[in-house]
């Protein structure tokens, strides 16, 4: 089976602790996005390389101390071992796969030499395993605490001191190589009952920093295991989430706020702070200029922050939640829109930048779709309303209000550029007709009992077609407003198009079969996009996998692997060249159509 080629990829998991690792070449990074890890230039984000091999997402990654080895470990379903990979950052190449832990791997450290790696496991396993990386053999193991321990580290100068943390727990573990043992001592912190998020060890081996959920940062003598001071006063809002230490030798704490402050190492008092926008700090990780530093937070942002005066300039952004509904422009290749929670993005299809965003706070955008003319972007929002858009400025055209009760969920444009038609969670499906003055609902059928989840137009804007999660699609007369046509299965109605002559229907839903409403009928799950010259279609679904299909053979040409969650909606360019998948984990692919195929 032939595999697509991934072109590019929009977006990072901005939640995992740690997950933007810089190289020791000055010029890349490396970040994960749901099971696939990427290599990515800093200065050029088109030029990406992909690291492929975990079954689900990714949970944790570090980078060995040489820069020779890059280890991640994932989540998997309850009762299957989860992967630790560890990769060589030269030839990309797989060099060990370690399984142990259950379910989940929480954490991950190598030793200061490389040598060894230290793996934590998720609550269902709270396990601390040392593993030898010349033979990919564990050396020895030993529960971690008695509650979820969260992160661990290695000292930086002694290969046989590791430190773990977690709820209620903050242990120094000494690793007797000889008699394959980690020996655990607690550290004594007096009264104080802190859960920690994150340790960072300073680079004498003589001191520890803890950041704990309470928003306040513990200093432990590493040597005596004895706690010698707690600050800052004021603490940090939602929990220290990442420490670091900058050039001048104080220490920079991220919060879950999004707040970063630089504490004195000595006496952790606050000596200066800046708040940015985007949700809880992960990732704090500098430069090598000392000048600067980057920043990833929760809701996917990346930031390039100035040690002099914490001056932060935002550098990438992507969706941090299910993305609904990708759409091109009609003959239009260049660029494509996304939409999701509380936004709408337009991304520039070759060097992937966003171009625009469209933000209506605590609502969710199910649909989009382009006028036909290209003057303007419409959506459809859970509050029932639908939204118009200038597809340059973002700027707010015309709504109609209550235009669906209980939400729009599919919308459609005809070639005449005053029709549009939409779909409700009520099952409604209504056509309207947009002028520079008003906006006025001509027709309303109800027929559908469950959500309307796809409508297609046809060419000559004569009928259209809407499929639903009750079974049923209806082709609709659009000049009498009454169903020409009605299609059945067993099977909840996720997507449906016409063929490019305009004789056949194809469908698909929940039943993880596509049929031509013709003659054909394949095994795919969920959503469709077809091709121009109709030689070919692809499908995504609850599997995570792309499949390129053969129109005619019904045979399924190529697969795509790179999503970590359910694939909600596919688009192929206008020109053929390129597929965009999106997906449940926030993931925009860019794929590569085979030459034999764009070319048809």
């Amino acid at each position: 089976m032939e595999h697509l080629e991934l072109n590019a990829v929009i977006g990072f998991a901005g939640t995992i602790v740690d997950g933007i690792i810089l190289l020791p070449d000055n010029r890349s990074m490396v970040f994960a996005l749901g099971s696939t890890i990427i290599k990515r230039d800093i200065v050029d984000p088109k030029n990406q390389q992909f690291l492929q091999g975990h079954s689900d997402r990714v949970t944790c990654m570090a980078l060995s101390p040489s820069g020779k080895y890059l280890a991640s470990g994932q989540v998997t379903h309850l009762g299957f071992q989860a992967d630790v990979i560890v990769w060589d950052m030269e030839s990309l190449e797989i060099v060990h796969r370690l399984r142990l832990h259950k379910v989940r791997v929480e954490a991950l450290a190598f030793s200061c030499n490389s040598k060894w790696l230290a793996t934590v496991g998720g609550e269902d396993d709270n396990s601390l395993v040392v593993w030898n990386l010349e033979t990919g053999k564990a050396v020895c193991g030993s529960p971690a605490a008695n509650h979820p321990c969260r992160t661990v580290k290695f000292a930086k100068h002694d290969e046989f001191l590791l430190i773990t943390a977690g709820e209620g727990n903050l242990r120094v573990w000494d690793f007797d190589l000889a008699n394959r043992k980690i020996r655990p001592t607690d550290c004594n912190l007096g009264k104080l009952q802190r859960s920690v998020n994150y340790i960072y060890v300073d680079d004498h081996d003589e001191y520890m920093y803890a950041g704990t959920t309470t928003g306040d940062v513990l200093k432990v003598n590493l040597r005596t295991k004895l706690f010698k001071h707690v600050g800052p006063k004021s603490r940090l809002s939602q929990g220290a989430s990442c420490i670091n230490m900058t050039p001048d030798g104080d220490l920079l704490v991220g919060s879950g706020d999004g707040t970063i402050a630089t504490l004195d190492a000595e006496t952790l008092k606050l000596k200066q702070t800046t708040t940015i926008d985007g949700g809880a700090i992960t990732c704090i990780a500098p430069h090598v200029s000392k000048q600067l530093f980057f920043v990833a937070t929760s809701l996917c942002s990346t930031f390039v922050v100035k040690y002099e005066g914490l001056q932060a300039e935002l550098r990438s952004t992507c969706h941090s939640s299910k993305i609904h509904d990708v759409v091109y422009p009609f003959g239009y290749s260049e660029l494509f829109a996304t939409c999701s929670h509380q936004d709408i993005r337009v991304w520039n299809a070759r060097t992937c930048a966003e171009l625009l965003r469209i933000q209506i706070p605590n609502l969710e955008c199910n649909c989009v779709c382009f006028a036909r003319d290209g003057k303007a972007i419409l959506s459809g929002w859970s509050d029932g309303k639908i939204r118009a858009f200038g597809p340059q400025s973002g700027k707010l055209l015309f709504v109609i209000n209550d235009a669906h009760v209980g939400g729009v969920t599919a919308i459609a444009c005809a070639n005449d550029p005053q029709r549009i038609v939409s779909g409700g969670f009520d099952g409604s499906v209504r056509v309207w007709r947009i002028t520079a003055e008003s906006r006025v609902m001509i027709g309303s059928m109800k027929e559908h009992k469950a959500t309307v989840n796809c409508i297609k137009v046809r060419g000559n804007d004569l009928e259209f077609v809407s499929a639903s999660s009750d079974g049923s699609c209806i082709i609709w007369d659009m000049r009498r407003f009454v169903r020409n046509n009605s299609l059945f299965a067993s099977t909840f109605f996720k997507a449906v198009l016409y063929h490019p002559d305009e004789s056949q229907l194809l469908t698909t839903g929940t039943d993880r079969k596509i049929t031509n409403w013709d003659a054909y009928d394949g095994s795919a799950i969920r959503i469709v996009d077809g091709s121009t010259s109709a030689e070919f279609f692809v499908s995504g679904g609850g599997d995570k996998i792309l499949k390129l299909w053969h129109y005619d053979e019904g045979q399924c040409q190529a697969v795509g692997i790179g999503h970590s969650g359910a694939i909600t909606r596919v688009a192929v360019s206008p020109d053929q060249r390129n597929l965009v998948s999106v997906g449940d984990e926030g993931a925009i692919l860019i794929w590569n159509i085979p030459p034999r195929f764009s070319s048809s």
